[in-house]
């Protein structure tokens, strides 16, 4: 056997070593990342659950949910402290559901969803409370105050809670 075919052969086992190795490392991180979007939502949705039982929550949103078209209502027929309680009892359920993803991929599925569905309202009020939105001079676009800059991070959220719908339901299709 020639050294140029020798030599050629070795390149291409130190290639495909090297993409064998690539991909171990891929799968390693895509672990890593989908276990901190996963129960990174999991710890946000029980920080802010539990403290939708505390009066200065409970106060802090009622200008957001009494300005939300699908959400106002519920100040006509509950108190500001029990309609804060009843979101921090969903939020806290969504992600009690979202952290059982490894024992119940359906669960997860459901807790997934629940969150998603949390945080799109959220993102409503962007859209529904007065004062989110601020016109800055010079600049062309409006600027979200602090309250709107706070509730933009409910974009990367729910991409995480729809990313972890997508996995729970990949896997209740491995488990069948």
């Amino acid at each position: 056997m020639s050294a140029e075919v020798l030599t050629g052969r070795q390149s291409a086992a130190r290639k495909a070593s090297a993409a064998v190795t690539a991909a171990r490392w891929a799968e390693r991180i895509d672990a890593a990342g989908g276990a901190l979007l996963r129960y990174g939502v999991v710890a946000i949705l029980l920080y802010f659950g539990a403290f939708k039982f505390h009066p200065v929550e409970a106060e802090a949103i009622r200008p957001l949910v009494a300005n939300s078209p699908a959400m106002g209502w519920l100040y006509q027929v509950a108190r500001v402290q029990a309609v804060s309680s009843l979101i921090g009892v969903v939020e806290i359920a969504a992600a009690l559901l979202i952290a059982l993803r490894p024992l119940s991929p359906k669960l997860s599925l459901v807790g997934s969803v629940l969150a998603a569905g949390t945080f799109a309202a959220t993102l409503s009020f962007l859209f529904t409370t007065p004062g989110v939105w601020a016109s800055v001079p010079g600049f062309p676009l409006p600027v979200p105050n602090e309250t709107g800059a706070f509730l933009l991070k409910d974009v990367f959220l729910l991409g995480a809670a729809l990313w972890s719908a997508a996995e729970s339901l990949r896997a209740m299709g491995a488990r069948e």
